[in-house]
């Protein structure tokens, strides 16, 4: 599109229309798409329904492990305490401070 303004001819454009390369590949891509062997929205709403096989998974490399973990549970002693912040079992020589009734220990309050 041209406009005349005074002896200048100016060209102009309208922004929002397509150009017509950009419009012909994809009115070409759209009609590829409409004739490639896709499959239908059916099948594929099918498929995302379908139940996932997850007894056939197994277990990570393929191996089934069948051994038991036996873990021996030591009571804690009479010289510990269990942080009330980060709960692990300490030594008394390790406690900090206590504030009611609960016991915390040096990594906790530095």
């Amino acid at each position: 599109m041209t406009t005349r303004i005074g002896e200048r001819v100016m060209a102009t454009a309208d922004y929002d229309e397509l150009r017509t390369d950009v419009k012909e590949s994809q009115d070409k891509s759209l009609e590829a798409l409409k004739s490639a062997n896709a499959p239908d929205a059916r099948s594929v709403v099918r498929e995302l329904e379908a139940p996932d096989d997850v007894d056939d998974l197994g277990a990570p490399g393929g191996e089934i492990v069948a051994d038991e973990l036996i873990v021996q549970v030591v009571p804690q002693a009479a010289d510990e305490f269990t942080c009330h912040s980060c709960f692990l079992v300490r030594h008394r020589s390790q406690m900090v401070r206590e504030k009611d009734g609960h016991q915390y220990c040096l990594e906790c309050e530095s």
